[in-house]
């Protein structure tokens, strides 16, 4: 069977549920498609967003508490306290409204099911769904779909860098305000931390595993550690991991009738691994960007997805690629053991922003 729509999205994090929004509520006809069986579920992500994004963060259930500041924590013992407020959200709640949204505006939504083979050719996607395998002609289609992009696989585009995280659910003893950052040695091409919502905080690292393979050690060892301080306890309620793109923009965000959008174009920062916020924005671009070309008729409207995303996101993002590479000459060095490295390494201090 054959299914004809006019914009077809892979994926329905942020990116996907926002372009699928901008696009229906535009005029267009919209399937997204996700192929886990809940929206948002399993949750890989440490649910921080900034304070802009609390617009988005308005739904039942989706704001869990307010943040103030950060501390960071460097290899001498040494805290250094920033003003850096957001917000810690339920992201499966946040995705779930998105996706709701979506909806609302006329998007059709498939769950459980995904892209097995992409016709760019003929603008025709083969989509295994719980009742079997569809055929879906589209005008234009929207990536969405993370940093191992099933879309840009099958387009046959290069693989993303990146780096692999874990992160534990534990309960928190007092009321914190704060997020807290470990740069260390022990997190080679990546940071620890620990993020507060509510009576819960989601303690975690990232690190890249051409350095280091283990992660259980370091962050259980960094549990142990907040334990004896009385500020988190031993049960661990949820364990989640996950890839996070550290490479950069993808060279194109938009090949021929596809447009790449969140982490499946790269726009996750390579350095903090924050990623919601150019989600939603790219996939809402995304969106009114499918809007002016097939209903207004825009022959300059990709190009202009692409310019804007690019001058919203490219600078800080290649700055962050930059600096990883620098790094990646010291992990497993005596130098990682020291604190202008990492200085150097981490957004909280001015001398990441030299030169």
């Amino acid at each position: 069977m054959m299914q004809q729509v006019d914009v077809l999205v892979i994926g329905l994090g942020p990116a996907g549920s926002a372009a699928a929004a901008a696009a229906a509520q535009g005029g267009l006809s919209v399937l997204a498609v996700e192929r886990r069986k809940a929206i948002g579920l399993p949750v890989q992500c440490a649910e921080f967003i900034p304070l802009p994004m609390g617009k988005y963060a308005q739904a039942e259930g989706v704001l869990r508490q307010k943040i103030t500041g950060m501390k960071s924590y460097l290899p001498s013992g040494a805290v250094v306290d920033t003003h850096f407020p957001g917000l810690m959200i339920d992201r499966a709640a946040f995705d779930q409204a998105l996706a709701a949204e979506a909806q609302q505006h006329g998007a059709s939504l498939l769950l459980d099911s995904r892209l097995t083979a992409l016709d760019t050719a003929q603008s025709i996607a083969t989509i295994r769904t719980p009742d079997g395998e569809i055929s879906v002609h589209y005008q234009l289609l929207v990536a969405a779909d993370g940093p191992e992009s099933p879309v840009a696989k099958a387009m046959g585009l290069p693989d993303m860098a990146v780096v692999s995280t874990r992160q534990y659910t534990v309960p928190l003893k007092r009321e914190y305000a704060d997020t807290d950052i470990w740069l260390s040695p022990d997190y080679p091409g990546g940071y620890a931390w620990l993020f507060p919502k509510g009576d819960q905080a989601n303690l975690g690292l990232g690190l890249d595993k051409r350095f280091s393979g283990d992660m259980k050690a370091p962050l259980d060892e960094l549990h142990r550690q907040l334990m004896a301080q009385n500020l988190v306890g031993s049960e661990i309620s949820y364990r989640t991991g996950g890839a996070i793109p550290v490479g950069g923009l993808r060279t194109n965000l938009v090949v021929g009738k596809v447009l790449f959008t969140g982490d499946a174009a790269g726009l996750t920062h390579p350095i903090t691994g924050a990623g919601i916020a150019a989600a939603v924005i790219s996939g809402e671009r995304a969106g009114q960007a499918a809007v002016a070309a097939l209903l207004q008729r825009d022959p300059a409207a990709l190009e202009d997805f692409e310019e804007d995303i690019r001058d919203q996101f490219e600078v800080a993002v290649t700055r962050a690629v930059e600096r990883r590479l620098w790094l990646d000459n010291f992990w497993n060095t005596d130098e990682a053991q020291t604190d202008p490295l990492h200085r150097k390494s981490w957004i909280a201090f001015p001398d990441y922003f030299a030169a």
